[in-house]
C-alpha cells in the first residue's frame, strides 16, 4: 500500500479540498500518513497564491518536501499551480502539476504518472468555467466543527487580488449536495458547521438567485443535530435589512461576522476596487449591532496599499477606532504579480507599512481586551473543542475563545461557564 502525505497552505477552502483529496486516495486503497512524521511515496502540496509571500512559501515547501522524501512523487496542486504553471514546470523537484479543477481527479493523474513516468502538467483554463467542481460528500472537520464549501470563484476583481485568476468566476454548488453533506456529518455527532467558499456572499448569483445564501442557510438551519452555523468571511454589502430580517429567525446562526473590509478610507477603497464606502460599512455595522446585541465583528485590513498617504492611513485609523471591531487581522500590502495594484505608482516603503501595522494591531488588542473585560461575571455557553494540559478550550457562539479547567471530558460538549477572570478569555 503506497503512503500519501499532504501539505496544505492557505485558506479553509484549501483545507476542505485537501480532505476531499485524502478521501479519494483512501477509497483507492492508499494509506494517508502524517507528513511530518513519515517518509512518503506520494507527497501532495496544496498550494496558495494569495500574496507573493504565499508563492514563495509554496516553492519552499515543495523543495523541503523533496529533500525529505527523495524518492517520492511530488505533486503541486491548487492556486499557485493554477497561475504559475511555467515556474513550476521548471522546478526539477516536481513530477506533477495540477490546477484547481484537477483536484477531483487527482488519483487518476497520479496513477497515470506512475504508469508513464513522465512529468505531467494538467491545468484547465477556468476563466469561463461555469460549473462547480463537486468533490463529493466529503467534509473537512476541525475538531468539533465541519467546514462546508458552498461555492468557488470570485467576480470582484479587487486590484490587489489574484484569486479570480486562480479560482475563476463564481460557481455555486448544488443546494442538494450541500444539504446531503451536512446531514451526513450531523449523524457523526458534529454540532457546528462553518460555511465557506471563495466569496460566499455571491452564492446563487450565477444561478440568477440573489437570495441564494439566505435561502441555503434557512434550509441548513432545519437540519437535525446541527446546533451552530458559522459564516465564513462575508462581503459586507450582502448584509441588508431584508437579509437580516430573515437571518435573525435562524436560531442556529452564530452571532459572529467576519467582514472583508480592507481599509477605512474611501480613497484607498476606490483604488482597491472595493465596491463600498466607509458610510456603507458604518450602516452595516450598526445594522448588525441592532439585530444582535451580543454580536462580535472581526475584519481584515491591508496597510500600505499603493498610494496610501499618512492622511489616508489616519482616516483608516480613525474609522476603525469608531467601529471598535473585536479583532482586526492586519496585513502589510505586498505586490502580487499579475494584479493592477502591482503596477500602481507610489508604492509604500516597508518601514512605513511596519509602523502602520503595529499601530493597528495595538488598536485591535485594545478593543479585544475591552470586549473580554466586559464578559467577566457573565455566564456563556461554550462548545469545547480541544484539551491543553488541564484545560479545555472552546468557543462561545459569538466566537470568543474560552479556557476552562476541568477533570471531566468536555470535548465536543456544550457547557455553561461563568467567566471569573480575564485569563479565561484567550487573546
Amino acid at each position: 500500500m503506497k503512503k500519501v502525505s499532504f501539505y496544505t497552505l492557505g485558506c479553509k477552502v484549501n483545507q476542505y479540498e485537501t480532505n476531499a483529496m485524502m478521501q479519494k486516495f483512501i477509497e483507492s486503497g492508499y494509506e494517508i500518513v502524517d507528513a511530518e512524521e513519515n517518509i512518503s511515496d506520494i507527497c501532495i502540496i496544496n498550494t496558495c497564491t494569495v500574496t507573493n509571500m504565499s508563492d514563495r512559501k509554496s516553492r519552499q515547501v515543495l523543495r523541503k518536501v523533496k529533500d525529505k522524501n527523495k524518492n517520492a512523487i511530488i505533486v503541486a496542486v491548487g492556486c499557485y499551480a493554477q497561475v504559475a504553471k511555467d515556474e513550476l514546470e521548471k522546478m526539477p523537484e516536481i513530477d506533477i502539476v495540477l490546477g484547481n479543477e484537477e483536484k477531483k481527479d487527482i488519483v487518476r493523474y497520479v496513477e497515470k504518472y506512475i504508469n508513464e513516468k513522465q512529468k505531467l502538467i494538467k491545468i484547465e483554463d477556468i476563466g469561463n468555467k461555469k460549473n462547480f467542481a463537486d468533490m463529493g460528500q466529503i467534509t473537512y472537520t476541525e475538531k468539533t466543527r465541519a467546514v462546508i464549501k458552498i461555492q468557488d470563484g470570485c467576480n470582484q476583481f479587487c486590484s490587489y487580488c489574484i484569486i479570480p485568476y486562480a479560482r475563476g468566476r463564481v460557481r455555486s454548488r448544488e443546494e442538494n449536495s450541500i444539504i446531503k453533506e451536512i446531514e451526513q456529518i450531523s449523524k457523526k455527532g458534529i454540532k457546528e458547521v462553518v460555511i465557506t467558499g471563495i466569496h460566499i456572499a455571491s452564492y446563487g448569483t450565477d444561478l440568477k438567485n440573489e437570495n441564494g445564501l439566505i435561502e441555503l442557510l434557512e434550509k441548513i438551519n432545519q437540519i437535525e443535530g446541527i446546533k451552530r452555523i458559522r459564516l465564513g468571511s462575508l462581503e459586507p454589502k450582502i448584509i441588508t435589512d431584508d437579509f437580516m430580517k430573515r437571518l435573525i429567525k435562524l436560531e442556529k446562526i452564530c452571532h459572529h461576522f467576519h467582514l472583508s473590509l480592507q481599509s477605512g478610507c474611501d480613497e484607498t477603497l476606490k483604488r482597491m476596487n472595493r465596491k463600498y464606502t466607509t458610510k456603507d460599512i458604518t450602516e452595516i455595522v450598526e445594522r448588525l449591532r441592532k439585530y444582535y446585541k451580543d454580536v462580535i465583528l472581526t475584519t481584515d485590513i491591508i496597510v500600505g496599499f499603493p498610494g496610501e498617504t499618512q492622511e489616508e492611513f489616519d482616516k483608516t485609523y480613525k474609522f476603525l477606532s469608531d467601529m471598535k471591531f473585536y479583532k482586526m487581522h492586519v496585513f502589510q500590502y505586498s505586490k502580487r504579480k499579475g494584479t493592477r495594484a502591482a503596477e500602481m505608482p507610489d508604492q509604500v516603503d516597508s518601514s512605513i507599512k511596519e509602523q502602520r501595522s503595529k499601530k493597528l494591531i495595538e488598536l485591535s488588542n485594545k478593543y479585544q481586551n475591552e470586549y473580554n473585560e466586559a464578559y467577566i461575571g457573565k455566564t456563556v455557553e461554550v462548545l469545547f473543542e480541544t484539551k491543553d494540559g488541564d484545560y479545555f478550550k472552546g468557543h462561545t457562539q459569538n466566537y470568543i475563545l474560552v479556557k476552562y479547567k476541568s477533570n471531566k471530558k468536555l470535548e465536543n460538549q456544550f457547557k455553561s461557564i461563568k467567566i471569573t477572570n480575564l485569563e479565561m478569555l484567550q487573546m
